[in-house]
C-alpha cells in the first residue's frame, strides 16, 4: 500500500485498491442488469457493458488517489460532459446513486467509513448531472 510522505493513505489504499474497485464495478453493473429498480438506468446504456466494466474501476482508481491510467488516457475529460448526451434525469441519477451505494456496501471494502464517504460524494455527483 502506498502512502504519502506524511504517512496518510489515500482513499484508494484505505478501501483495498483495485480488487475492491473491481468488485464495486461488477456489483454495480450486475445490479443495473438484473434489478428492475434500475431499468431506466440500464436503458440509457449500450447493450454491451463490458467496456464500461473495464473503464469504471480505472476511473475510480484515479479519482480515489490510486493509479491514474484512465485519467492519463482521457486528458481533459469530465464526467459531467461525458454524460451530458445521455440526458440524465433526476430519476436515472437516483437509480445510479442507489445502485452505486449498494455496490459500495456489498464490496467488503477494507475501510467501510471511507467507502461510505466515497458513495456519498458519487451520489452528489450523479445528482448534479440531472437535467430534469
Amino acid at each position: 500500500m502506498a502512502s504519502s510522505a506524511d504517512g496518510i493513505r489515500s482513499p484508494y489504499d484505505r478501501i483495498g485498491g483495485m480488487p475492491v474497485l473491481r468488485r464495486i464495478t461488477d456489483r454495480f453493473y450486475d445490479l443495473m442488469e438484473t434489478d428492475p429498480a434500475y431499468a431506466g438506468l440500464r436503458a440509457m446504456h449500450a447493450p454491451d457493458l463490458a467496456p464500461m466494466r473495464a473503464s469504471l474501476p480505472q476511473f475510480l482508481a484515479g479519482w480515489t488517489g490510486g493509479p491514474r491510467e484512465w485519467w492519463d488516457a482521457n486528458p481533459g475529460k469530465c464526467m459531467v460532459s461525458l454524460h451530458a448526451p445521455l440526458g440524465v434525469t433526476r430519476e436515472t441519477a437516483r437509480q445510479w446513486a442507489e445502485a452505486m451505494r449498494r455496490a459500495f456496501a456489498d464490496a467488503d471494502a477494507a475501510d467501510a467509513d471511507v467507502a461510505g464517504a466515497l458513495a456519498d460524494v458519487l451520489d452528489t455527483m450523479a445528482t448534479g448531472m440531472a437535467r430534469r
